[in-house]
């Protein structure tokens, strides 16, 4: 099985080819491709690498699927002692994201 650790946006992901995975929001229109190049990790069946901190000549291709918006997040404050209480929320913008081939 193929599969490498990608870092997108400051997080990091574990994708195989013909994965679907849910990321911050990249901007660009739905079929756009994208070439990820961050690879810290690559496996190969039996051959591993590891990037130190990054792999060089690794790149992961991918396109877009579409945009959304995640579920709400609640966000609440307060003060100790001086009845104060407030309550955000937000909803995060996310990205969909198709793994296409593995480099």
């Amino acid at each position: 099985m193929k599969y490498a650790v990608v870092k997108i946006g400051g997080s990091q992901y574990k994708v195989a080819e013909g994965d679907e995975i849910v990321v911050d929001k990249i901007d660009g229109e739905k079929g756009k491709s994208l070439i990820f190049n961050q690879i810290l990790l690559l496996v190969d069946d039996q051959r591993i690498q590891i990037g130190q901190p990054l792999l060089k000549e690794a790149k992961v291709k991918a396109e877009i699927v579409g945009q959304f918006k995640g579920k709400k997040i609640r966000v609440a404050t307060y003060k100790a002692k001086s009845r104060y209480r407030r309550v955000k929320g937000f909803r995060p913008l996310l990205t969909r994201v198709k793994i296409l081939s593995i480099m």
